[in-house]
């Protein structure tokens, strides 16, 4: 029953992965085809950055989910739940300032990066115990 359950929550990083991997190419796709002309090159810039860290982030809850199949720790957990906040926090603040050009959204950004930090430390932690 508990590797039942373990294997369910490596797959389900894996599928969270995966599906922040293919929103971060299709940004990319949509930046580099769809805004290139649209947007002046700055906002352009931070558009690519939030899809760029997506990816980055969304390699990690693949990674995590491989990760999760040997190593049983909340640390681990925590960090997944950490790199979907970051996702959100920081590259989606970044996609809403590039293409609503309201500065204020780009508070949101550093806490998305602190997701992103705690992600990793977390990360470092569950296999350091592990």
């Amino acid at each position: 029953r508990n590797s039942e359950l373990i294997a369910m929550k490596s797959t389900s990083w894996i599928d969270i992965g995966a599906l922040f991997g293919f929103l971060a190419v299709a940004a990319g796709a949509f930046g580099a085809h769809a805004l290139k002309s649209k947007l002046p090159p700055d906002l352009l810039s931070t558009f690519e950055a939030g899809a760029r860290y997506q990816m980055f982030h969304a390699l990690a809850l693949v990674l995590l989910g491989i990760m999760a199949q040997s190593l049983v720790s909340p640390m681990l957990e925590w960090s997944g739940r950490f790199f979907v906040g970051g996702i959100i926090l920081f590259s989606g603040s970044l996609y809403l300032l590039a293409l609503t050009g309201i500065s204020a959204l780009g508070a949101l950004t550093p806490l998305g990066g602190l997701c992103f930090m705690m992600g990793w430390v977390l990360l470092a932690i569950g296999v350091y115990r592990g």
